[in-house]
Formats: structure tokens, C-alpha cells, sequence
């Protein structure tokens, strides 16, 4: 029942205004962690293409816990112990290399199989230095401190280069800078076929971060939302408004997302086709006082109109 009500939940967004059937489903995703900051679950997206076995993680800062809770709340459909869940992940993605997207990669990896690690040469490099470096944690990975045990194997991806097709999969991939804070965050583009799936790390808005890495990713995916090939973006709003622009700490409010979206609204000049298009909130930042941060974010991006907002929820699968 819960599958059936979130895909149902997801048709007015993939409805052209053609009147013409919603697409088929490009793309599989099971949030295994959709909360930022100090509270489990934290950033953690399974994606697969459509009908394939095996996929890829976008970030991992929860991993075994979330395969647990997704068993349950019916994300994964099939029966499956989560061990054979992890060995169906045939590569990381990592955004950047904050604690709460790589905890669970990190916790896991005693017990995990042979696969990459794909990401920026400096979010890489970030975690041979400081997680996989017998200190924090044995060294998993294939450079670094000695000996390397190479359950890991770091695959450096060029900024805006050619998609790499990753490994065991249908997909490829192709990174993007963004700013967080001045450290080196990604987005990732996904394709499979002719479709495509942007996946967002943490990010402030370009005014604030005196940087046009947000403009820059916005012109490149341009083209994919007028053809109808994008099949949605994962993008955070960590906190609601109104936060002071020196206090965002890389990161995006509601207010800001907004002005994001629009534009990349304005470069795609098709009212029709950015409207069905399903923007996945992520990264809402844990409150300690009611009304919590997602109810308030969730108001205030809903007061914004237009655009097609879904609030993720950990343990749910989504069809893109």
C-alpha cells in the first residue's frame, strides 16, 4: 500500500500537459537517510536504473540502519537480506566528505564487498587522509597509509567531464563543482538511456557563496528538462527561513531554493515541463522544539507555488 501511495503521489508531477500517459519510471531511488546535521538518518540515496539489479549510492551516511528501516517501511519489494542489498551497490558516489555522508560507508566497510568510490580527486583524497588512514579506521581503501586492504578503489572524477559509466551498472555519471561553505562539494548527473537523475551535496546559493557553480549546473541540465529527459533533482533545504545569509553555512533555505529553481526555470523556458518536474528536498536539518524543521519547510516550500516539491522520507522507494 505504501509503494502504491507514493507513486501515486508522484503521477502529477511526471503527467505531460499533453494529456499523454506519465512516462515510464527511468529510475529506482530508496532514501536510506534523508536528514543534515546531528540526527540519524543522514544522507543516503540508493538509485538504480530501471529494472537492474545492481545500482549506485549517492552518499552513505547511513547505510546498514537504512537498508534495515527500508526493509521494513516496504523499499525494497523484493525479499532480500541486507547483505545481498549492499552487494547490489556497485559503486559510492560521494558528494563530499562530512561526516554525515560517509558515517555509514565507513561503519560499514568491514563487511562489505569489493567496489569504487567515485567522487571529486579532493573528496577522495579527503577520505584517504582522514577516515581510511589506520587512525580514524583501518585503511580500506587502495592509497594512503599502509598496508591497504583495497576493499576500496578511489576513482577520481573530472568536473564536468565525460560521463564515466560506472561499473555492473546501466548508469553513468558526471560531476559538477558546487560551494559549500568554500569546501569542495558535487553534484552528480546520472544517465541511464536517454534519462537522466541529478543528485545534489550540500550547497549554498551562488549569491551568498560568491561562486556560479549552481548557474554553471543549472545551464548543463537545462536542455534535459525541456527535452523531458530529466526525471527529477535531489537538492537540499537544510533550514527554514528566515536565516541571515552569514549563517547558512553553505546551505540553502526555502526562500533560496526558490530562487534557485527560478533560474533554472528562465534558461529552460518551458513552463510545462518545469512544473512536472519532481524536486526531491532533501537534508532537512533535525529541530529540538515544535513545529519541527520539516513541517516548516515543508509550509514554506509549499507557499512558494509552482514547482513540484516532495519532502523524502527515509525507507521509501521512489519512481522516477
Amino acid at each position: 500500500m505504501r509503494r502504491r501511495a507514493n507513486l501515486r503521489a508522484l503521477l502529477p508531477a511526471l503527467l505531460l500537459l499533453t494529456g499523454a500517459a506519465p512516462p515510464s519510471p527511468a529510475f529506482d531511488l530508496v532514501a536510506l537517510g534523508v536528514n543534515g546535521g546531528i540526527e540519524e538518518p543522514t544522507s543516503a540515496y540508493h538509485i538504480t536504473a530501471r529494472g537492474a539489479r545492481s545500482g549506485v549510492m549517492c552518499d552513505a551516511g547511513t547505510l546498514a540502519a537504512g537498508i534495515d528501516q527500508a526493509q521494513r517501511r516496504g523499499g525494497y519489494p523484493r525479499a532480500a537480506s541486507r547483505q545481498e542489498v549492499m552487494a547490489s551497490i556497485s559503486a559510492y558516489l560521494i558528494t563530499h566528505a562530512h561526516l554525515d555522508h560517509v558515517a555509514g560507508l565507513v561503519l560499514a566497510s568491514p563487511n562489505d564487498t569489493k567496489k569504487d568510490i567515485m567522487a571529486l580527486a579532493p573528496v577522495n583524497q579527503a577520505l584517504a587522509d582522514h577516515y581510511f588512514n589506520w587512525s580514524a579506521w583501518p585503511n580500506m581503501g587502495d592509497r594512503g597509509a599502509a598496508p591497504r586492504l583495497a576493499r576500496y578503489h578511489y576513482r577520481d572524477l573530472e568536473p564536468g567531464g565525460p560521463p564515466t559509466l560506472i561499473a555492473g551498472t546501466a548508469i553513468s555519471v558526471t560531476a559538477y563543482r558546487l560551494s559549500h561553505a568554500g569546501s569542495p562539494s558535487t553534484a552528480f548527473l546520472l544517465q541511464s538511456g536517454s534519462d537522466a537523475l541529478l543528485c545534489l551535496g550540500d550547497t549554498g546559493p551562488d549569491a551568498v557563496e560568491g561562486s556560479t557553480h549552481l548557474n554553471d549546473l543549472w545551464r548543463a541540465v537545462a536542455p534535459l528538462v525541456q527535452q523531458g529527459r530529466l526525471r527529477g533533482i535531489l537538492i537540499e533545504a537544510s533550514y527554514p527561513d528566515p536565516v541571515p545569509d552569514n549563517q547558512l553555512y553553505g546551505h540553502l533555505t526555502p526562500s533560496w531554493l526558490g530562487k534557485e529553481l527560478q533560474a533554472l526555470r528562465g534558461m529552460v523556458g518551458n513552463d510545462a515541463r518545469m512544473k512536472a518536474l519532481p524536486i526531491l528536498v532533501t537534508h532537512i536539518k533535525p529541530s529540538e522544539a515544535p513545529p519541527s524543521n520539516r513541517e516548516t519547510v515543508s509550509r514554506q516550500l509549499h507557499d512558494l507555488g509552482f514547482f513540484n516539491f516532495i519532502i523524502m522520507e527515509q525507507g521509501r522507494p521512489y519512481a522516477l
